[in-house]
């Protein structure tokens, strides 16, 4: 077993994913998220299905409404090692 080298997990997920995900785990429908913060919720939508970019006003708004940072949405992939 020596010889083996240990799989890392790696998941690729699209920032439209990543707004599903958070909203999700905070237990919101899209139309909760909506009132919340007045983008519409075709927009929050087309957002999640990755039709729409994100943009950095949507990703602040979101992120305040969603309890976590712009770049948790904005780069879903980006681990902290690669910063240093």
């Amino acid at each position: 077993m020596k010889n083996f080298t240990k799989a890392k997990q790696n998941i690729k997920v699209s920032v439209g994913e990543s707004v599903r995900i958070i909203r999700e785990l905070q237990e919101l429908s899209q139309n909760q998220l909506a009132l919340l913060t007045n983008i519409p919720q075709s927009t929050l939508s087309a957002i999640e299905n990755d039709k729409i970019n994100l943009g950095v006003e949507r990703a602040k708004t979101l992120a305040h409404a969603l309890k976590c940072h712009p770049a948790v949405l904005v780069f879903p992939g980006w681990e902290v090692s690669q910063a240093a």
